[in-house]
């Protein structure tokens, strides 16, 4: 569907679009009209118009997410158009903001906000390249360090002393730019441009530094804290951060697999899983958690009870749950704030069906996303997942991949998938008859793809159909079967494959000597 332009917009994007004509004529531009040009320039991807609109400036604020989300002129939303072009002319626009000494407008600028940048698998730009939050960290880090070489040396410091602009910005830290990125922070009260973390994200990272940057970063300026795969976090080493830094605007933490694990509990462990939930109650605001492929059973009592925020996410696939964990979970203040909820790896319908439906009953009025990959739903379990989501009708994604389910079974659920009205995306598994007979799941990776593709393609069709009978084409159905887009692990899979091999090798070898040495 077009989006309606204003005469403004219409007006703006005629004069961005000649590019030399436009960037002569700015020092004529009302103070009030760059936002407007800037929205402009973002869509045509201008990209020497944004470097000259950024470094001239006039207003005292520029936010991402106000400047390219829903305006009066123009109702779309570029914020998803993580364009390369576009956000490289933005950041190297800012650092010519401090550099430049003629420029156009009085020095205003105070605070630069990046973080309403959304990473999206699909560019809609021209160029089709995106610049991620790992390549935004690293650009602003590099502009940091370069700003302040270039100042001692063209002893510029008279020039630039009253300019100090806050950066919020989004970090996302591996092995590969962290001590760029240290460096940036360690000098950051010496820049003109001071890089505030706002949320962060670790991956593929040796522990101690972990422990280092996260210092740096600020924690009490944290929303949002993301400790990911390659981080061999457990749960002292948590306990031993919750006690040594204070995370109060902290409202979103992801915790990597195993941080929690009560098959090797002692009595000394269950003191310390008390102690973490303990403060993360005490020092948070705590909204969304999660805590995938951890071992929590008979735990989440312990683990959630002591926040004192309802949580709108929550997130514990495969955390080996048992009857009373779905029971509190189900009776807990939480269930009717929960906004998002991924309760994949248990087996629901057949273990604690009652507690499951009582869950999805309790947070069915604001439910927005719901996760049910490898729960072992079967045919016979269709009629009673149908009654626990026919409730929820605010429900905008369901992801079910790796569950048993049959050809026939996946048309009858996307019948009733066609009545909820606020749903856009469903994520549903290859059906059973087209794997080999004999097949068990949980499958493995090695079998994942060792099915008949053109029945697959032949139901597929079948049910884009039936939502195409029911005026549903705004629902999106696919099945990606080895997990859904991941924008943070797309950009650093090589860095992330080039760890898993060393890692193998690794093992290897050690696995080598002690053949020897036996």
């Amino acid at each position: 569907r077009a989006t309606m332009k204003s005469l403004r917009f219409i007006s703006a994007e005629v004069f961005v679009s000649n590019a030399e004509f436009a960037r002569k004529r700015l020092g004529g531009v009302a103070h009030n009209l760059f936002p407007l040009l800037f929205k402009a320039s973002y869509l045509l991807e201008q990209g020497g118009v944004i470097h000259d609109l950024v470094e001239n400036w006039p207003l005292i604020d520029f936010n991402m997410r106000k400047l390219l989300g829903t305006t009066v002129d123009y109702e779309e939303d570029l914020s998803h158009r993580t364009c390369l072009v576009c956000l490289e002319s933005c950041l190297t626009g800012l650092r010519d903001y401090v550099l430049n000494r003629s420029s156009l407008y009085v020095k205003r600028l105070k605070v630069v906000d990046l973080t309403g940048i959304k990473d999206v698998e699909v560019q809609f730009c021209d160029c089709k390249k995106a610049m991620g939050r790992w390549a935004r960290t690293q650009m602003l880090s590099k502009i940091c360090l370069d700003l302040l070489v270039y100042l001692q040396r063209a002893q510029h410091k008279a020039d630039t002393s009253e300019i100090n602009i806050d950066v919020l910005i989004d970090l996302f830290v591996t092995e590969r730019n962290y001590e760029l990125v240290v460096q940036a922070l360690l000098k950051r009260c010496h820049c003109p441009l001071k890089i505030c973390c706002v949320a962060f994200r670790s991956d593929n990272l040796a522990l101690h530094k972990f422990f280092y940057i996260i210092k740096l970063a600020d924690p009490s300026s944290l929303r949002k804290l993301e400790i990911v795969h390659n981080v061999r976090l457990e749960m002292e080493h948590l306990e031993m951060l919750f006690s040594t830094l204070r995370f109060p605007l902290l409202m979103s933490l992801t915790l990597p697999a195993r941080t929690f694990n009560v098959r090797r509990f002692t009595a000394t462990d269950e003191q310390m899983l008390c102690s973490v939930a303990e403060k993360m109650g005490e020092t948070m605001q705590l909204t969304e958690l999660s805590v995938p492929y951890s071992i929590l059973t008979g735990r989440i009592r312990k683990l959630l009870s002591p926040l004192k925020t309802p949580l709108k996410v929550l997130d514990v696939s495969n955390c080996s749950l048992n009857l009373a964990d779905m029971d509190y979970l189900a009776s807990s203040s939480h269930a009717n704030h929960l906004e998002v909820l991924d309760l994949s790896g248990h087996d629901l319908c057949d273990v604690y069906p009652s507690k499951f439906l009582k869950l999805l009953r309790h947070s069915s009025s604001v439910l927005r996303s719901l996760t049910l990959e490898d729960c072992n739903i079967q045919d016979t379990h269709l009629n009673m997942l149908i009654v626990g989501l026919s409730p929820c009708q605010k429900l905008q994604e369901f992801k079910f991949l790796g569950n048993p389910l049959s050809s026939r079974a996946l048309k009858h659920l996307f019948a009733f998938l066609c009545e909820l009205p606020m749903l856009k995306n469903v994520e549903f598994p290859v059906p059973r008859d087209c794997y080999p007979v004999g097949i068990t799941y949980p499958i493995d990776d090695a079998s994942l793809c060792i099915y008949d593709h053109q029945k697959y393609e032949r139901v597929a069709e079948e049910l884009k159909l039936i939502l195409l009978r029911a005026n549903r084409d705004d629902v999106k159905a696919s099945t990606p079967l080895f997990g859904s887009y991941d924008a943070a692990v797309q950009e650093t899979n090589n860095e992330l494959g080039a760890y898993l091999i060393k890692s193998f090798k690794e093992t290897l070898e050690k696995f080598t000597t002690s053949l020897k040495m036996s």
